[in-house]
């Protein structure tokens, strides 16, 4: 599960939305900072935020579509994981 973290009238997660778009990413949550000061003091400076529920492993902005399903950096994985095609 992703969870998306950002701000209401946010032109970088209005960027971010498409950049997931872009991916095709699974379904995720989005989560407002607005009104949540425990979340604004985690991820206010930061936003938006993409965190991988599962993994725990998040991704700061600025990121895009090849960030998000791209090959694995040095010591990390990818977030998403590619799904593989088969043909008949």
């Amino acid at each position: 599960m992703l969870t998306l973290f950002q701000r209401d009238d946010c032109h970088l997660c209005d960027m971010a939305l498409a950049e997931l778009a872009r991916a095709r990413a699974p379904e995720f949550e989005s989560v407002f900072l607005d009104d949540q000061p425990a979340l604004e003091a985690r991820y206010g400076a930061r936003v938006p935020v993409l965190r991988d529920e599962r993994g725990g492993r998040e991704l700061d902005w600025p990121f895009d579509a090849a960030t998000v399903h791209g090959p694995a950096l040095p010591g990390r994985r990818r977030l998403i994981s590619r799904r593989t095609s088969r043909s008949c």
